[in-house]
């Protein structure tokens, strides 16, 4: 089975070498490795990792856990690798098809921002709209979203109001981002964890403005 696990190290030559060599005494196989934050001596990293049937995805909390200075933030079912050149393969994919952009760059986003869901919402006098959705989004319809409009890319708090209570009993992590207008913005969701972090949602905001661009929206 493959997991995503996301851990705070120390960033300094050979500890993560050192979480590989933990992560190993385990049967623990990293497949890959993406930085997604760094500042301050500390270091941000995802790893997926491959574990034999039948093992706990706890061990790999233990194991990380054992080196000096690392923290586990979360660890999660993942399948597939981290692909941080997505981006640019899903652009082209709107670009081919704009007429079904939205729908594509829904399905799309959560492989590159690792999510669980998203979704494209539009601001309207009767409310919020739901434009496009990737197939693992909830059904659970969202019409009232206060935070629309919205100016900038952000982190959202997901014990707010407007927060169905099947989001927050999951612990569902939220951002979004306009795409292209305030009236119209990009949610994505993380079941579970973990939090998302200030480089991840200026990445989201960076793509996004990509696609605005290419859909003219």
């Amino acid at each position: 089975m493959s997991f995503l696990i996301r851990v705070q190290l120390p960033d300094t030559p050979g500890t993560l070498g050192a979480v590989a060599t933990a992560l190993g005494t385990v049967g623990a196989d990293i497949l890959s490795v993406d930085v997604v934050e760094r500042g301050g001596g500390v270091a941000i990293d995802d790893l997926v990792v491959e574990i034999p049937s039948g093992r706990l995805p706890d061990a790999l909390i233990t194991a990380a856990e054992s080196v000096d200075g690392v923290e586990v933030d979360a660890v999660r079912p993942y399948a597939g690798v981290l692909d941080t050149h997505r981006e640019l393969e899903l652009v082209e994919e709107i670009a081919a098809k704009p007429a079904s952009g939205l729908e594509i760059l829904a399905e799309g986003v959560p492989r590159i921002i690792r999510a669980g869901w998203a979704v494209v919402v539009e601001h309207a006098e009767s409310g919020a709209i739901r434009l496009a959705s990737s197939n693992a989004a909830p059904e659970t319809p969202i019409t009232d979203l206060p935070w629309l409009p919205l100016e900038r890319a952000t982190i959202l708090d997901a014990e707010e109001a407007w927060v169905p209570e099947t989001w927050k009993e999951l612990g569902t992590e939220l951002a979004a981002t306009p795409l292209g207008k305030p009236g119209k913005a990009l949610l994505v969701a993380r079941p579970g964890g973990p939090n998302f972090r200030a480089a991840e949602v200026a990445r989201l905001a960076h793509f996004a403005g990509i696609v605005a661009v290419v859909l003219d929206s």
